[in-house]
């Protein structure tokens, strides 16, 4: 591949898969152009396009010759967002909870492709007689970080039973933990449910005693939950030549996971052996798989709703997210 070394931004610790989880600036060139992108991701499942489309050169040949990819991987959307806004990041995947919660303070990215739907599920600890949703009623549910997507749909998911966190005056208790330290919060009776991304679901099921309250098709909006999203800087989206390249070469990424899905797990195992020296467990990686759908589709309804709990959960300060999302490069595109 031409792109430059990755580089880690914070020394990652996480083992295996889903770490829940550097690059430079775009240089501008005095007549407007561009000569270095850098794209941003996360080194997990949720991520799989863009770590197809690097893979494969997808992004190589899109871009051509005169243009430098470099790459930068974060751990959690927070730290993206962060990096976008101080033009370490110029596109890249993301969650749509951060992406939106920076959008609505200031307009300045926007969401220009779909790219994995799903991949998050509910678990209970089997011994906590738990056994559907409303017995979370005084409960203390795991999620990965404050503000997550996960957090949003936890939300969604007890909303649909009457019941809210104790943060908005309800009875379930969230407990912010790393996916990774789920079984050890189980086994400690910590808590006794996780929202979370597999393949950590998988884990808490064969490993920590954990059983399914909901599956990832079934869990808040259900395969229209949007787990990760195209996101781009408006110079970079605006920029329609860029925008072209980087979506072209995402949605020949997406189509060849759609089509190749053994050969696109074995390429994440790879990318991720090589980024960070571990052997990622095979069948972590076809679980996580099998539970999200890789997709250039929004759906726009749900990314509004979602913005509509995080205003209720007071982590923005309004759910005006007009103008986020702009597909109509991809849009375009699809008629190619």
């Amino acid at each position: 591949m031409k792109r430059k070394t990755i580089k880690l931004s914070i020394l990652i610790t996480i083992v295996a898969l889903f770490l829940s989880a550097c690059g430079s600036s775009s240089d501008s060139e005095g007549d407007g152009g561009t000569n270095e992108i850098t794209i941003g991701y996360f080194p997990n499942m949720t991520h799989i396009a863009t770590i197809v489309g690097l893979e494969n050169g997808y992004f190589d040949e899109a871009f051509g010759e005169d243009i430098t990819i470099d790459t930068r991987t974060v751990t959690n959307g927070g730290l993206f967002m962060e990096a976008m806004a101080t033009d370490a990041i110029d596109v890249g995947t993301v969650g749509p909870g951060p992406l939106l919660n920076f959008y609505v303070k200031d307009s300045n990215y926007h969401m220009i492709s779909g790219a994995v739907n799903g991949g998050a599920v509910l678990v209970a600890d089997k011994d906590s007689g738990v056994t559907e949703v409303a017995d979370l009623d005084g409960k203390t549910v795991a999620i990965p970080v404050i503000g997550s997507t996960q957090d949003v749909m936890l939300r969604k998911a007890l909303q649909e039973v009457g019941l809210s966190p104790t943060t908005s005056g309800g009875t379930v208790e969230m407990h912010a933990a790393a996916p990774a330290d789920s079984t050890t919060l189980f086994a400690q009776d910590s808590v006794q449910a996780a929202a979370t991304q597999e393949p950590w679901g998988y884990v808490l099921e064969t490993q920590a005693n954990g059983q399914k309250l909901l599956d990832w098709d079934e869990f808040a909006w259900g395969k229209d939950s949007t787990n990760t999203v195209v996101a781009a800087t408006a110079e970079f989206k605006d920029n329609e030549e860029l925008a072209k390249s980087y979506l072209t070469a995402h949605k020949q990424a997406v189509e060849f996971i759609q089509e190749n899905p053994e050969e696109s797990q074995e390429l994440v195992i790879k990318h991720l052996k090589e980024l960070t020296g571990q052997e990622l467990n095979a069948d972590e990686v076809e679980a996580a798989f099998n539970n999200l759908e890789v997709t250039t589709e929004v759906n726009e309804e749900v990314i509004q709703e979602m913005a509509d709990i995080s205003l209720e959960a007071e982590y923005i300060p309004s759910n005006d997210i007009d103008g986020l999302i702009d597909l109509s490069i991809l849009e375009g595109l699809q008629g190619e």
